[in-house]
């Protein structure tokens, strides 16, 4: 789906698909350097679901050798803010121990969820665990979190597309772009 076929229901386009693609490959080429060493696959761990789009490209984009795995953990429900109440919906099938584990995620934005996620992941004995995020919200920040990999940072308003979404729609969007008020309700 592209942003042409929902135009009345955002209010702007954050992201291009070029502007996306683009910084994956940059991203992907620190990745490739940092990793180049590393004696088993890197493991990347997706947060489910948004960050399914993003791992796709990220992973495609990178010449290293990766392994896939992936969490779900909730703190949102159907609703437009973090509850900040973290739960697992679904747990990794891999052993993380003496792993090198990149967490691949969406957005970050209270910071809340994935502080969470990484503290219960380093208590899993990985030999590191650094994060990539698609987007990033400073405004939004409650907890700092040290995100390595950090495509973009954007407005503190709320976006759609890339895996991101609104009560499971807009996950598809190939852009990046903030919902209109009228379509969930908000001011």
């Amino acid at each position: 789906m592209d942003a042409a076929q929902i135009e009345n229901e955002l209010t702007s386009i954050v992201l291009t698909t070029e502007q996306i693609d683009s910084r994956i490959r940059e991203i992907a080429a620190e990745i490739d350097n940092d990793y180049a060493n590393a004696e088993k696959p890197v493991l990347m761990v997706g947060v489910l679901k948004g960050a399914v789009m993003v791992m796709a490209d990220l992973a495609r984009a990178v010449s290293i050798p990766v392994e896939f795995d992936f969490m779900a953990v909730s703190s949102y429900g159907s609703g437009t803010k973090s509850s900040g109440v973290v739960r697992i919906i679904k747990d990794l099938d891999i052993d993380l121990a003496g792993r090198d584990v990149l967490i691949v995620e969406d957005i970050l934005d209270s910071g809340l969820t994935l502080s969470w996620l990484i503290k219960n992941l380093k208590s899993r004995n990985p030999k590191s665990i650094e994060v990539m995020t698609m987007m990033r919200k400073p405004d939004a920040i409650k907890i700092e979190v040290p995100a390595k990999y950090i495509g973009f940072d954007i407005p503190n308003e709320f976006v759609v597309g890339f895996g991101l979404d609104y009560a499971e729609k807009y996950r598809n969007l190939r852009e990046v772009g903030v919902l209109a008020p009228h379509v969930y309700g908000g001011e």
